[in-house]
């Protein structure tokens, strides 16, 4: 069986009876929603359920890539413990100083700690910082050409049991259509193949915003 088609409807009724955002994520939210970059921000009900997992998790060390004006990385840090703590990693000083202001209303900018800086870089600086096998949770939402290797590198700093998010795996359709072959579907596509037959983590792939991928690190 299928999944069940979301129309516009039925979306508005699920989001009726289950979404539960503090006035800072919905501020934030119609916020984000005026720019011109706005489909880069992820869905309500994507960021209720990286909430959820971070409470599930027990996380208490999260690293983000990607961080655009800052929605995601509030609603995990909104789960996370007083002495947790969220990186953020982005490259834009302008949509992120958005994100701190945010964060310092909802009460959790001490729980963030944003890195500007190519990520790659700043992954490589971590592995170095934390060692390997240290973070509990990541999430990858980025330039689509480099997932892979963020991807690489923030498996390393997996502990065992712990959880890599990776946001836009379905790629609006894109990644099924065959006509399709710009750089960052074919990105996507590579990426989505080598996490289908990693055995160092246990997938699973839904269909939530614009494709949710959850390995899990054995």
């Amino acid at each position: 069986m299928k999944a069940i088609q979301l129309t516009e409807t039925l979306y508005d009724y699920l989001i009726d009876v289950s979404l539960r955002e503090t006035d800072v994520q919905r501020r934030l939210r119609a916020y984000t929603s005026t720019l011109e970059r706005a489909r880069m921000q992820i869905a309500p009900e994507q960021g209720q359920f990286m909430q959820w997992l971070v409470r599930l998790a027990g996380a208490r060390r999260i690293v983000e890539v990607g961080t655009f004006t800052g929605y995601s990385a509030l609603a995990m840090a909104l789960a996370l413990p007083p002495d947790g703590r969220l990186i953020a990693c982005d490259i834009d000083p302008v949509h992120t100083a958005t994100a701190q202001q945010y964060w310092q209303e909802a009460g959790v900018a001490d729980r963030i700690e944003l890195r500007l800086g190519p990520a790659l870089d700043t992954l490589d600086g971590l592995i170095t910082e934390f060692g390997r096998n240290k973070i509990d949770l990541a999430f990858i939402d980025a330039d689509k050409t480099a997932h892979l290797f963020y991807y690489e590198r923030l498996l390393e700093m997996l502990r065992p049991g712990g959880v890599i998010l990776i946001d836009n795996t379905l790629w609006g359709g894109s990644v099924a259509d065959p006509a399709a072959h710009d750089a960052d579907t074919l990105a996507i596509r590579g990426l989505n193949l080598l996490l289908r037959d990693d055995d160092r983590i246990d997938l699973a792939h839904l269909p939530v915003g614009d494709g949710l991928a959850l390995a899990l690190k054995r």
